[in-house]
């Protein structure tokens, strides 16, 4: 997520003449882009799929991943403007679906919290109560009051201004990301030095997943959402020297960590435990205590379950201003009343991020109705995922027709290979975000065992994504913005 900003504009923006200063080596900028990716939550459910998972992780990252970055760098150096994807999309098709972009990038991230903030609550579970971790990942009112209590906690805090700090994002990377995904990758490569049972293939055998069966592959699509995220970095793309070189370099350096990084975490759950005996918010934490109980440390995993915990929670409060950021920018062209975004004298939107508060705390009231925590955990996940493949459906056909409308317009980096491309690109990015779109409708198989009613899920998606597409045209329509 973006950092938070001051509404006043920056010496770049108000003079774009003015260079920018070229601060970001290769390395640097690699390493944003890793710490502002990569995220272990994830890992359980692709672990469901064994060896399959490779594929999967492999296929995102040719499809989304490097499209998405590609776009992303070329866009954000030719139109560097505070606002990021609203500027985009209002200037290739106007202001009213720069609004829908950026309503829709800044719904999810609403929609992220919770997800990402039960992950952290079922790591705090077991670093407090190991004994009861179990029962406390699925019980609903502990979830529920972890998720509100951190949340507007944080929501109170950066009233004050204390979040944005870069130190705070790198020590909850290091803490929640770094520790804990080499922990756990090296005690299953270790267990499998010593001859410890593999349980890998009793999640799959198949390098390939059967792709005729929409309703086992659904769980893939989070590892769309895994990669997400790249055209905030990509903001940073004008700070870089060389950009032409080191920002195409630095992805694919960042990709290849990703990557390794996901796809060894992903192996290493399946390798520790068998199909059914680890949940979805809780799996990167019980595959830990199971490794370690090996060599009598199970007492360890709660002091990693204690760093994903932290991780999580100091990164939702480090960052739980940037949804906001081009909800203002689309203010200044009316798209919402002054009221909503008035600051107060720290430059904080306060009463956008009290109504943030307000829709975070009714998406919780979708845990209280399903079954499971797992089910409404998922359920919200891929809501989440389909908001964003809007967007970036979105930004891929913007960068299309500015490239046409504007063909001598551009920044210091540009997508290789000329006009095809670039079209060659943004049309792997749309099928992909296409795909991923219609897959996301099919209930998983994988998730029967929890309760999970198959028409409340496509009815939970549908009526989601649809508010989340009706309600900014509506309110475009009501501003009168074209």
């Amino acid at each position: 997520m973006p950092a938070p900003e001051s509404r006043q504009p920056s010496a770049d923006q108000a003079n774009p003449a003015t260079p920018p200063t070229r601060v970001l080596g290769l390395f640097g900028l690699a390493m944003i882009n890793i710490v502002a990716i990569a995220s272990l939550r994830d890992l359980p459910q692709m672990a469901s799929y064994g060896i399959g998972s490779i594929f999967f992780y492999i296929l995102a990252a040719l499809a989304f991943f490097a499209p998405v970055s590609l776009v992303a760098a070329e866009l954000a150096t030719a139109w560097p403007e505070r606002g990021g994807v609203y500027v985009w999309v209002k200037k290739a098709f106007g202001i009213r679906w720069g609004f829908l972009a950026v309503f829709l990038q800044w719904f999810q991230n609403l929609c992220w919290f919770p997800v990402v903030l039960t992950f952290g609550a079922a790591s705090l579970a077991y670093a407090v109560a190991p004994e009861h971790s179990s029962e406390l990942a699925e019980n609903k009112l502990f979830i529920v009051a972890v998720i509100l209590a951190v949340y507007w906690t944080s929501v109170f805090l950066n009233f004050f201004g204390l979040s944005g700090s870069t130190r705070i994002c790198i020590m909850g990377a290091i803490a929640g990301i770094f520790i804990p995904g080499l922990l756990l990758i090296s005690l299953a490569v270790i267990g499998l030095l010593d001859g410890a049972p593999s349980r890998l293939m009793e999640n799959s055998d198949m390098l390939i997943p059967d792709l005729g069966d929409f309703s086992t592959l659904t769980f893939a699509v989070s590892v769309w959402l895994a990669f997400a995220g790249m055209e905030m970095t990509a903001a940073h793309a004008r700070e870089v020297r060389s950009p032409e070189r080191n920002y195409p370099l630095a992805i694919l350096i960042s990709g290849i960590v990703i990557l390794i990084v996901f796809i060894l975490g992903a192996l290493s759950i399946s390798i520790a435990l068998a199909p059914g005996d680890y949940q979805l918010q809780s799996g990167v934490t019980e595959a830990i205590q199971t490794m370690l109980a090996r060599y009598g440390l199970e007492e360890w995993s709660r002091l990693a379950a204690l760093g994903m915990a932290l991780g999580v929670f100091g990164s939702v409060n480090a960052w739980i201003v940037g949804p906001s950021k081009g909800m203002l920018a689309s203010a200044e062209d009316h798209a919402l009343p002054a009221a909503l975004c008035k600051v107060n004298s720290r430059n904080v939107p306060t009463r956008i991020l009290l109504l943030q508060g307000g829709i975070v705390s009714l998406l919780c009231i979708a845990f209280a109705l399903q079954p499971t925590v797992a089910s409404a955990y998922f359920m919200i996940s891929v809501l989440t995922i389909q908001m964003y493949l809007c967007m970036y459906f979105m930004m891929f056909l913007s960068a299309l027709r500015l490239r046409r409308r504007y063909p001598e317009h551009g920044g210091s980096y540009r997508v290789p290979g000329g006009k095809a491309g670039l079209i060659v690109v943004c049309g792997i990015g749309i099928l992909g975000a296409v795909f991923a779109i219609i897959l996301g409708f099919f209930p998983p198989s994988q998730l029967a065992k929890s309760g999970i009613d198959s028409n409340s899920f496509i009815s939970f998606l549908a009526i989601g994504l649809a508010l989340g597409l009706a309600l900014p045209l509506a309110i475009a329509w009501l501003r009168g913005l074209k």
